[in-house]
């Protein structure tokens, strides 16, 4: 095998419809089983390490502004496992760190969680003596073979995170209502010790998931956007906020060799952000009542300067 055998299978991979992401990661997981081959003496170098791996090009990260998060946990409140999407706005944990998210790692006494398990995404066989025509996922007699969940594996991804004084009370009520599901359920309970669970105390479905988050995005009225942007939205305004770069990289679980990038992709500098800071520079300049150096040049208001681009009233993003 030579490089540009691999070279040319991403090629063909994204011709026949695979985004330049899963390439990547196909290139990466090459990689390291060659590795592991010329580790072990099976071949004498690893042709992954010289082909040139996809070109992923980074999305635009939008968070949701201050005024769509608090129309997102309105209508979250009246949902079912409503603390789910207050966690993934507040603490911007990664959806299988939610959903695999168990009671043993919640401490509310000492306020913070730590994230140690990640859900993963069902996968089934069929069942069935005689095939039932369906996909795998649909038969009547599915059997899963894939485990629940996988212990997180890097250092960044197990973390402790602390919890603020209203999601505490949220996560105390939700439990609560766990209790009462479980008394209702009997017999049927799973006690498998999910933070957010079905009614019957089984994993929730990540597919499941993301449909319900696509609705509370409905509900709400807020833009349509990935689940990931919830995460995009917490990361955004810790950075806003002012919080070191450390306990950034901490409470994202972002590794240390490319948190500096992250940050850089995370901290938006809005219409509203740059005219708060041009105002921080002209009260310094020239003071906020006027200064040493004569008066305060008089020049067009906030509302006279706004743009297409940034019209007035807009929300501040976060």
């Amino acid at each position: 095998m030579e490089p540009e055998h691999l070279e040319s299978f991403y090629e063909r991979m994204q011709r026949n419809g695979s985004a330049a992401g899963t390439a990547h990661h196909v290139h990466r997981t090459v990689r390291v089983a060659l590795a592991e081959a010329v580790r072990r003496g099976h071949i004498t170098k690893n042709v992954a390490e010289i082909a040139r791996a996809p070109r992923i090009e980074e999305e635009d990260i939008e968070p949701y502004t201050i005024e769509e998060v608090q129309s997102l946990l309105v209508e979250a409140a009246k949902l079912r496992n409503s603390a789910r999407w207050v966690i993934a706005l507040a603490l911007g944990l990664r959806q299988g760190e939610v959903l695999g998210l168990k009671w043993e790692d919640v401490y509310l006494d000492a306020g913070y969680i730590r994230t140690r398990k990640n859900r993963l995404r069902p996968r089934y066989e069929h069942g069935c003596a005689d095939p039932c025509g369906r996909k795998p996922g649909y038969c009547p007699d599915r059997r899963q073979v894939r485990r629940e969940y996988k212990n997180t594996k890097s250092r960044a991804g197990r973390r402790t995170i602390g919890l603020p004084d209203p999601l505490i009370k949220l996560l105390r009520k939700h439990r609560e209502q766990q209790a009462d599901e479980r008394r209702e359920a009997g017999e049927l309970w799973e006690d498998k010790g999910y933070v957010f669970a079905q009614p019957t105390g089984g994993p929730l479905n990540p597919n499941t998931d993301y449909h319900r988050w696509k609705k509370l995005l409905e509900d709400a009225g807020v833009r349509d956007g990935r689940l990931h942007d919830a995460r995009h939205t917490a990361g955004t305004v810790l950075l806003l906020l002012g919080v070191p770069d450390v306990a950034v990289d901490a409470i994202m679980g972002w590794e240390p060799g490319g948190s500096a990038r992250m940050r850089a992709r995370y901290m938006h500098v809005t219409g509203p952000m740059l005219r708060k800071i041009a105002q921080q520079v002209g009260d310094a300049l020239w003071g906020a009542a006027g200064g040493t150096a004569g008066e305060r040049p008089q020049g067009p208001t906030e509302t006279e300067t706004e743009t297409e681009d940034h019209p007035a009233g807009a929300g501040r993003a976060v």
